[in-house]
């Protein structure tokens, strides 16, 4: 499909698949673009690839990031506390704030419940096999309900306060396995949460809960700091 002279100013593309998308001389100015598969590149600008220049300043924007592609059993520990700590300088910050959203996404609140359903299908689910990972408090990405997730499993929460709680008991949960695991274990395979038939190593697995903690904790700042 090619768009030639079109005015696309102001557009606004969500959960669209853009890869291998080709823009020349157009205007772009301005130019936003969020991803959490930004790993996953290359992006090409003006013919540089600038995923590494990206990575490298938002690691320096979140210190312990980089270590979230740890490989060893030692090295996760260091990454989870890393993770933790980070988003315990973060949560007070979002006193008052966790309710408002900024242009439609997740509020913060709704992103430490999101945090809560990552943890039960990667460790839970995943890596720990239990047949109905999910704790109620959850919430699923976007298409989970579209391919015929079961979302009578989820429901509101009282409080906010209960979400903290849910949330820092699953936490302490990820810690608790972390502190055991071995080698061994990080190469077993698992199947994947989300598509069964693919198997997936441990260490994988525990790489995408990482995933998930840093880059929701990197949408909470950019939100907080639109708020504020």
């Amino acid at each position: 499909m090619d768009f030639t002279d079109q005015d696309l100013s102001g557009a606004r593309f969500v959960r669209c698949d853009l890869s291998d998308a080709v823009v020349r001389g157009s205007w772009v100015v301005g130019l936003q673009v969020d991803t959490h598969d930004l790993t996953d590149g290359p992006i090409w600008v003006n013919g540089v690839d600038v995923t590494p220049y990206v990575e490298q300043q938002l690691n320096a924007q979140l210190p312990g990031r980089e270590l979230k592609h740890a490989q060893t059993p030692e090295g996760l520990r260091e990454a989870w506390a890393a993770v933790e700590e980070a988003w315990a300088d973060v949560v007070p910050t979002a006193v008052g704030k966790e309710q408002i959203s900024v242009e439609g996404e997740w509020t913060f609140e709704q992103t430490l419940r999101h945090l809560v359903l990552a943890t039960n299908a990667w460790l839970h689910g995943a890596i720990l096999q239990q047949e109905q990972p999910f704790h109620w408090i959850g919430i699923p990405f976007a298409e989970y309900a579209t391919e015929g997730g079961d979302m009578t499993i989820f429901r509101e929460p009282d409080s906010y306060e209960q979400v903290l709680q849910v949330r820092a008991e699953h936490q302490a949960i990820v810690r608790d396995y972390l502190a055991t695991v071995d080698a061994d274990t990080l190469a077993e395979t698992r199947p994947n949460p989300w598509a069964s038939e693919h198997q997936e190593p441990v260490l994988a697995c525990l790489h995408v809960i990482l995933n998930e903690e840093w880059e929701h904790l990197r949408y909470a700042v950019r939100d907080l700091a639109t708020i504020t």
